[in-house]
């Protein structure tokens, strides 16, 4: 095969993963950072470095490969600033774009979702991550754990406490009913 038909081939396999995966990277990595810009810097370096990779030996991996490259590099970014703290950036993310709907119902829905996101935020650093992994991007444990580093053991323990400290907040923000009404 020529250079430049390889080339053009791994330029569009690497095109075809940026259109699939970017914007769950990027939101990902937003989690991670609170910062928009280098979120985006992050997921883009993350795409530099699937370039430089033989598409071989990634292709049927490439999902769980680009967030660990993404995750690698926020926590870099993040040691690199030393603001481990979530508070450093007053950005979030805001859970609904647009304005709640008039019926009672929706409205209710919409304060349930914001109020879950807003529990998930509190978590540690960790068990947040974890948690979206898991349930925002539906990774299986093992994929987690090529993301995370940590066993497939380890990533359920993580879960099962997060889920239990989610269970644990979110009763604790119910509104006992009043008597008699």
């Amino acid at each position: 095969m020529p250079p430049e038909v390889a080339l053009n081939r791994q330029w569009a396999w690497v095109r075809d993963a940026m259109e699939a995966h970017q914007s769950a990277l990027i939101r990902y990595a937003h989690c991670l950072l609170k910062d928009g810009d280098q979120a985006r810097d992050a997921v883009q370096e993350a795409f530099i470095k699937l370039c430089r990779q033989p598409r071989e030996k990634v292709e049927d991996r490439v999902f769980p490969w680009l967030f660990r490259v993404v995750r690698n590099q926020c926590l870099n970014m993040l040691r690199k600033e030393k603001r481990m703290s979530r508070f450093d950036n007053p950005d979030r993310i805001s859970v609904l774009e647009e304005p709640a709907q008039d019926h009672p119902r929706e409205q209710r829905k919409r304060e349930t979702i914001t109020s879950l996101f807003e529990l998930v935020e509190v978590l540690p650093r960790r068990q947040r991550e974890l948690v979206l992994l898991k349930f925002q991007q539906d990774f299986s444990y093992r994929e987690i754990s090529e993301v995370t580093g940590l066993s497939i053991g380890n990533v359920g323990f993580i879960l099962h406490q997060a889920v239990k400290s989610l269970k644990k907040q979110w009763e604790s923000l119910e509104v006992p009913q009043t008597r008699g009404h």
